[in-house]
């Protein structure tokens, strides 16, 4: 079990924590199982809210690991019901704490392992490439589907990929039901934060 608690939530990058541990933030489509992630990463139930509804989380939500790292859970993207100018107001939230968050070391982009590749995952992924920003990959749900499924809509999310780039981003597979993903995620941050040592950032 990861020790993990919440510490505050913030409608902007200015009003988050001092910039002193490295920062790992989890986003996605809106439903695709972002909280339920997150609350089996952390191995404390509840510590993030599920619901059925998307759009649930609608700030910048900062959870810290064992005092060595943040979990920051970001608002979701896609198909919430929510009018146009709140949509802009999340995105510009989003974009600006993900691009400008110097403690921010990968954002974890959460795929639906059940679906087609999404208009809405292609853009946010081209974004964060277009700026050569560090990301990964979560494949979610894989509880879901069969192992050939699985495996075979994956590839298919993989090949969209390649017709722009060269070089793919880490890739995960998880369910936050059978508990799979948890160690190798859990691992890559833990080999992240040892390259990166203790990051230590001036206030601005």
């Amino acid at each position: 079990m990861q020790p993990a608690s919440y510490v505050m939530s913030a409608t902007e990058r200015k009003g988050c924590p001092r910039e002193k541990i490295p920062e790992y933030a989890f986003v996605g489509r809106s439903n695709v199982g972002k909280s339920s992630l997150i609350n089996m990463l952390t191995g404390v139930k509840g510590l993030a809210r599920t619901s059925a509804t998307p759009g649930k989380t609608r700030l910048l939500n900062f959870y810290s690991v064992e005092d060595l790292w943040y979990l920051v859970d970001l608002p979701g993207y896609g198909f919430a019901k929510i009018s146009k100018t709140e949509r802009e107001k999340w995105e510009r939230m989003i974009h600006d704490y993900i691009l400008h968050r110097k403690s921010l070391m990968y954002t974890f982009v959460l795929i639906d392992s059940r679906l087609e590749p999404q208009k809405s995952d292609l853009a946010f992924i081209n974004w964060l490439g277009n700026h050569q920003l560090p990301f990964c990959l979560v494949f979610t749900k894989a509880d879901k589907l069969s192992r050939n499924k699985l495996q075979s809509n994956v590839a298919v999310f993989r090949k969209e990929l390649e017709k722009e780039w060269e070089e793919l981003p880490p890739v995960f597979i998880s369910s936050s039901v059978a508990g799979q993903g948890k160690a190798e995620i859990l691992e890559f941050i833990r080999i992240n934060n040892q390259e990166y040592g203790s990051l230590i950032i001036a206030d601005e």
